[in-house]
């Protein structure tokens, strides 16, 4: 019997390129952490579109500006002035320590743009072969060419190669291999803070000192890619503040827009020095509609709590998965911070995945092993409880299947 989300999965099979893998779901309208498909049913969403619906879903301020600004003025180009841009500026300057803001539409833009503005850097001060970068095995900095050079993974690389070149990967736990990568070649070193595709793996302190040795002695910048781990899904504004990074560059997104497709790139005062009139360019980023949205998620975690609600109810949830972890034995780990969480197994997570969804459930499966969560910021305690017994009852459901399939 056709339904109407059958018909949409049939239309999607037929005319839109086949490059992901969806769930047999199909989501119309959504409220706070909560979606609803096309036949009615509720689905809670742990996953917020990979850390994107960082207000939930239908946040009635976000879509009052929205609507408000939409029926103003929705995009001039980076041609001409507007009020937005700035104000968008100084907030982030604000909380991050950096001095300057470049706006483009994803993460990845906001990876290809500090990647560009590292040697830049280096070709403004004369040292035109300071060209190399150091990046971190497991890491994720996205698919367009100059991320996916800077992303480890060969599944991710092997189709599209050769890549850009200059990239070294060292190990995140070998602080004397990444003390031996860097040298007067090297224009930045790039990490997350916490590694999200990667398994959502947080780097150590010890490779924080590291990076920040390395640095001392040979100049190199660092760039900081917070497009998952930052903007207060931590509990702190920037995952790499707890760290002492304090990078020369700044890679965000995925939070920033609540939803709106906006990101940003942050440079040091010495760094955005070197940069030229012409150097870099986006036709659509920073136009009025995504900085509008930005603004309003900035006030909520800025001026609203949201920042303060997110360290409790990070504290809540790793408590509930804790809690887990004693009823599962195949739970390896749990990693993270605030509510950006990752649940190690010894075994493919996809079950897990699958099983969850059947429990109306949404999270999903990264580095193979890993069942991650990264609920709304703004999500009720209530509804995160509500969310660890549905992924105790899809854990148990896996875990027996597995059992069953082993005998």
């Amino acid at each position: 019997m056709n339904t109407k989300a059958t018909d949409i999965q049939a239309a999607d099979a037929t005319y839109v390129l086949q490059t992901y893998k969806r769930a047999p779901v199909a989501f119309e309208r959504g409220e706070g952490a909560w979606l609803y498909d096309v036949d009615g049913q509720a689905y809670l969403d742990l996953i917020s579109g990979i850390g994107v619906a960082s207000l939930g879903h239908a946040h009635p301020g976000l879509a009052k500006a929205l609507g408000e600004q939409a029926s103003t003025l929705v995009h001039t180009s980076n041609l001409y002035h507007h009020p937005l841009q700035s104000a968008l500026a100084r907030r982030l300057t604000e909380i991050s320590g950096l001095s300057r803001a470049f706006f483009c539409n994803s993460g990845a833009e906001a990876i290809e743009a500090c990647l560009k503005f590292a040697r830049r850097y280096w070709f403004t001060r004369g040292e035109k072969t300071r060209t190399g970068f150091v990046a971190f095995e497991h890491a994720f900095h996205g698919r367009t060419f100059g991320a996916l050079s800077a992303t480890w993974d060969e599944h991710y690389r092997e189709p599209f190669q050769p890549l850009v070149p200059g990239v070294t990967f060292v190990p995140p736990d070998d602080p004397g291999a990444l003390a031996a990568a860097v040298n007067e070649s090297t224009a930045a070193i790039i990490v997350e803070a916490i590694q999200g595709e990667g398994g959502v793996r947080p780097i150590s302190a010890t490779l924080a000192q590291a990076i920040r040795d390395a640095r001392a002695r040979t100049g190199a910048l660092v760039i900081a890619d917070e497009v998952q781990c930052g903007l207060g899904r931590t509990g702190r504004y920037f995952h790499s503040q707890t760290l002492g990074l304090a990078p020369d560059l700044m890679a965000l997104g995925k939070a920033l827009g609540g939803g709106m497709p906006v990101g940003a790139a942050l440079l040091s005062q010495e760094v955005a020095a070197a940069i030229s009139a012409g150097d870099h360019g986006t036709t659509y980023g920073g136009n009025l509609l995504a900085c509008r949205a930005a603004l309003v998620f900035l006030e909520e975690l800025v001026d609203r709590g949201l920042l303060a609600h997110v360290a409790e109810a990070g504290r809540h949830l790793e408590r509930g998965l804790a809690h887990l972890q004693t009823r599962h034995a195949p739970i390896q780990e749990i990693r993270g911070a605030g509510l950006m969480r990752g649940l190690q197994l010894d075994r493919d997570a996809a079950p897990v995945v699958e099983a969850a969804l059947a429990h109306k459930l949404l999270v999903n499966r990264t580095a193979g092993t890993v069942v991650r969560l990264l609920p709304p910021m703004n999500i009720s305690i209530r509804d995160l409880d509500e969310g660890l017994a549905r992924l105790d009852a899809a854990l148990t459901d896996a875990f027996q299947e597995r059992a069953h399939d082993a005998r």
